[in-house]
């Protein structure tokens, strides 16, 4: 009996000799990482599922250490089969975006991730759980679904979940189309500095959805917009300017707020940018721009190219 303990005694002390030699190799080849990364790595070594999601995003990101999605899928793993709700969330989104995993996207695993992930109440997996739903990723495409989740989401408070939400009542997907409430939802998220929301809310004054038209109003929520870095508040901030909606006109300005929505990734705005190419190239007339800008208008793949 005695034997026995003293076996047990000692097998204890070598595995945690060779646990000690894994973390300082760990710790080594970790080289100057950021303090918090190591510390994490040691929480995570001992099942600690939150370490591994927050060492997960620590590679994903490139926080304190060299970027690298093959460890940050590793550690993602770890987390999600350990049942935590973000780690489940971010492995999705491993899955999803095609980052640390052999495919470049595997949707079906995603959606399968997201769903652990949402139903354990996670607001960001119930968000995705939505796009897999809205877009007909992983599952077949429905509205109902999506608009249920996204609905989830934004009650948990996250903030693209609202906008989501906001989006099917102004279009009417997954639930009766309600102007006044995709209003309430941008407000929401416009007075809480959400770039999107305040491009949107922009957007609402501007058209008359869901309040009364308001081009003063339009204009100052797609300049907070724009300042906040969206490239459709931009874009809109030059169209204000063109065509004096809400501000007096200015050609210059409008030029060079299109300049930057272009190159924040604005599709529409790349193509006012090249059609004052061609025009200036083959002296078009006004007609001519106004024709070329209409044709290559019903190209672009949103809905709305204003929102």
């Amino acid at each position: 009996m005695l034997l026995n303990i003293n076996n047990i005694v000692i097998g204890k002390y070598l595995l945690s000799l060779f646990y000690y030699k894994d973390v300082i190799l760990d710790e080594r080849n970790f080289g100057n990482s950021s303090d918090f990364v190591i510390k994490y790595l040691k929480s995570a070594r001992k099942d600690d599922s939150i370490a591994q999601c927050n060492l997960g995003e620590c590679f994903y990101y490139g926080r304190g250490i060299t970027q690298d999605y093959n460890k940050a899928f590793e550690w993602y793993s770890k987390s999600a089969h350990n049942g935590y709700s973000e780690g489940q969330n971010n492995l999705g989104n491993c899955y999803y975006y095609g980052n640390g995993v052999e495919q470049n996207y595997n949707y079906k695993k995603a959606f399968e991730w997201y769903s652990e992930s949402a139903n354990n109440g996670n607001a960001r997996g119930q968000n995705y759980l939505g796009d897999c739903y809205y877009y007909g990723n992983g599952v077949e495409q429905n509205y109902n679904k999506a608009f249920e989740w996204y609905s989830k989401s934004a009650s948990n408070g996250y903030v693209e979940g609202l906008y989501n939400l906001g989006y099917c009542y102004q279009y009417g997907q997954g639930v009766a189309q309600d102007y006044k409430k995709a209003f309430e939802c941008y407000s929401q998220l416009a007075n809480n500095g959400h770039a999107k929301g305040q491009n949107n809310l922009g957007f609402c004054y501007r058209n008359g959805i869901g309040t009364e038209k308001d081009y003063n109003k339009a204009f100052e929520w797609y300049f907070r917009s724009a300042n906040n870095g969206c490239a459709k508040g931009q874009f809109n901030v030059g169209f204000c300017y063109e065509n004096g909606i809400g501000t007096d006109k200015d050609y210059n300005k409008a030029f060079e707020w299109y300049l930057n929505s272009a190159a924040a990734g604005s599709a529409m705005a790349k193509l006012i940018q090249e059609a004052s190419r061609i025009q200036s190239e083959q002296k078009l007339t006004k007609k001519s721009y106004d024709q070329l800008i209409d044709e290559e208008f019903e190209k672009l793949w949103w809905p709305d190219p204003y929102i």
